[in-house]
């Protein structure tokens, strides 16, 4: 959730900061702060807000010659978790000495144990934070060993995620980090290295990466990078090459970053489905999976585990794998996962889908599917992430970076990297030669019915002037709509602040129909698929409660049109293929809602792009 940099080499370090800071303002955060050494002394600077409030503070507080000056330092955008975003909040924190300095992603479990303890001690505290907690624990130890030594420790003791950054004044050119559960990537530069807690903050000045693993520690110097383990013992971690460019993390001309990704889509899909497909044998190449026939012949049962926009794609993609596969598949909340003891064997195969590959809910269920001896495979967009590595295989979605909190084309390319999956194992199993191919076909045009729900920008951008002012709404679908319906609300709660709900269109009637009336307007999922003929009749339902329908339809059905208000006319596709389209429609329909209603639609109040904490 929060955000992290940290620079160190022969350029001033603040500048840097600033500008690489200000790429992570999409994660979601409520107030942001910098440390920078120079000459033996640590310079902090802290507000609650924008980074442009504290651009201005160092610019009014600062002399220009700290400000040119240091070159090595770390910056953090902080979201309130241990106490209100304030000032003496904000990150980075000092040790009881003043001499280390701490930035943190995430959140220290036995904080309160280890706060009474080191009350006990003498210490006292200026904030409500954990971080403080764990800076002044990490300067205690190292009143008695060396600070990377102190720093191990520290990790040892403590409970919980973490992504952190530390400097101290008696080590003018080095920078210590280290990860548990929060990531943290390192940018090899030359003569220079960067840390960021994503790569979009460091990608305008190199794509050589180190990406840390758990209960990681390293000492980042302009020169080198020592990784250890947290019992202090040399570890070597590869270099990776980043896949994408900063002009991936530009805005490109359009208002959002979510209008941008909206419209990416015909590409990101393109992307996804590049080089996997192969009509010839009706059937999906996907080398990442890394899986013979004969293994994935013998699993009995596929679970989906995901939370958000994921757990949706998850739904979407549990059908697929039953109507394709013919074997039962089951999607499960990763949130309650591994607190519910799951029932697992290795004949199951648990599937992680996470964007980020980052979700603390969805590695900690990774965890647990492993523990239980389940296969294991990962659903993600970026590579090197921890659900990449925990699983050990899976599919990249290749759809480029995501900046704008609310997802949009990682959706798109999760369901159809869910529908690859079921088209390869369903020719392991009951799907003949001839269905597939037809259905690899149909999988080819994509990136067309994209461009074409894009081509009715203008249209929804008008219907929605018309629904920007209620204040609730309902989505109904059914089958491969249903999930479609959870997926469209949340887009639309997510960025405009409007009450927005998502049903089965079925449950209607056991109650939410009491809700119905001319201030709650319906989008009704009546697309020309199985379900349709039940949904006229949903449709009927709520017209006989005045309230206002605005339907997405397949294009031609009249029948549909003259009962609505309002349509959406979508192009006529396979219903395998149907709830992409949909989606993008609904998104071009949030994201134009909460235009109308001037709200802040990159970076929603209250959340966050990547949710790292349980």
């Amino acid at each position: 959730m929060c955000g992290i940099v940290g620079y160190v080499g022969p350029r001033p370090a603040v500048p840097l900061l600033l500008s690489n800071l200000r790429r992570l303002e999409y994660r979601g955060y409520d107030s942001a702060g910098l440390a920078v050494l120079e000459d033996g002394t640590i310079h902090i600077l802290k507000t609650p807000g924008k980074i442009q409030r504290l651009a201005e503070l160092v610019e009014r507080e600062w002399p220009s010659r700290l400000r040119q000056g240091g070159s090595c330092g770390i910056a953090h955008t902080r979201w309130a978790t241990h106490g209100p975003p304030t000032r003496e909040n904000a990150h980075p924190h000092l040790d009881a000495s003043g001499r280390i300095a701490l930035v943190h992603n995430g959140i220290i479990d036995n904080y309160a144990d280890l706060r009474r303890r080191l009350v006990a001690r003498g210490h006292t505290f200026a904030s409500e934070t954990d971080t403080e907690v764990l800076a002044h624990w990490i300067g205690e130890l190292a009143r008695e060993s060396d600070l990377l030594a102190a720093l191990c420790q520290a990790l040892r003791d403590v409970e919980g995620t973490l992504g952190i950054a530390l400097v101290c004044a008696s080590d003018p050119d080095r920078i210590y980090v280290a990860r548990r559960g929060s990531p943290v990537v390192i940018g090899v530069g030359d003569q220079e290295t960067f840390v960021a807690s994503d790569p979009a903050a460091i990608v305008a000045h190199t794509k050589r990466v180190i990406y840390l693993d758990d209960d990681d520690v390293a000492v980042i110097t302009p020169t080198y990078v020592d990784v250890r383990t947290i019992h202090n013992v040399p570890v070597s971690r590869a270099v990776a090459e980043l896949e994408w460019d900063i002009h991936a993390a530009e805005k490109g001309g359009y208002p959002h970053f979510m209008l941008k990704e909206i419209h990416e889509q015909p590409e990101s899909l393109r992307n996804t489905i590049r080089g996997r497909l192969d009509p010839a044998g009706g059937t999906c190449k996907l080398g990442g999976l890394a899986m013979e026939p004969r293994e994935i012949a013998q699993f009995r049962r596929i679970v989906l585990v995901g939370c958000g926009t994921s757990l949706h794609a998850g739904m979407v993609g549990r059908m697929y794998f039953e109507d394709l596969a013919d074997i039962p598949a089951y999607v499960e909340q990763a949130a309650e996962f591994r607190y519910r003891n799951p029932i697992l064997t290795p004949h199951d195969l648990v599937v992680a889908i996470s964007q980020s590959g980052e979700t603390a809910d969805t590695i900690a269920a990774v965890r647990e599917a492993r523990l239980k001896g389940a296969a294991l495979a990962g659903i993600c967009n970026v590579v090197g992430s921890t659900v990449a590595r925990e699983t050990g295989r899976g599919v990249y979605l290749h759809a480029g970076p995501e900046i704008g909190v609310a997802s949009t084309k990682a959706f798109s390319s999760q369901v159809a990297v869910l529908l690859m999956m079921a088209v390869k194992f369903g020719r392991c199993h009951r799907l003949s030669s001839e269905e597939g191919a037809a259905l690899v076909r149909e999988i080819e045009r994509l990136p067309e019915l994209a461009a074409r729900v894009l081509e009715l920008n203008e249209t929804i951008a008008r219907l929605a002037e018309r629904y920007a002012d209620y204040l609730d709404a309902f989505y109904i679908g059914r089958g491969y709509m249903y999930p479609v319906a959870l997926e469209g609300a949340l887009k639309l709660k997510e960025i405009s602040y409007i009450h927005a709900e998502g049903y089965h269109a079925a449950e209607l009637k056991h109650g939410p129909i009491a809700l119905l009336d001319p201030q709650t307007p319906v989008v009704a999922l009546a697309l020309d698929i199985p379900g349709r003929d039940k949904m006229l009749g949903n449709i009927q339902e709520c017209r006989a409660r005045h309230a206002p329908v605005l339907a997405l339809i397949t294009e031609g059905d009249e029948v549909v049109a003259g009962m609505a208000q309002d349509v959406i006319r979508l192009p006529r596709c396979h219903e395998l293929l149907a709830p992409i389209p949909a989606t993008i429609a609904l998104q071009l329909f949030a994201y134009h809602v909460a235009r109308v209603r001037g709200c802040e639609i990159d970076q929603p109040r209250n959340l966050a792009k990547s949710v790292t904490v349980e």
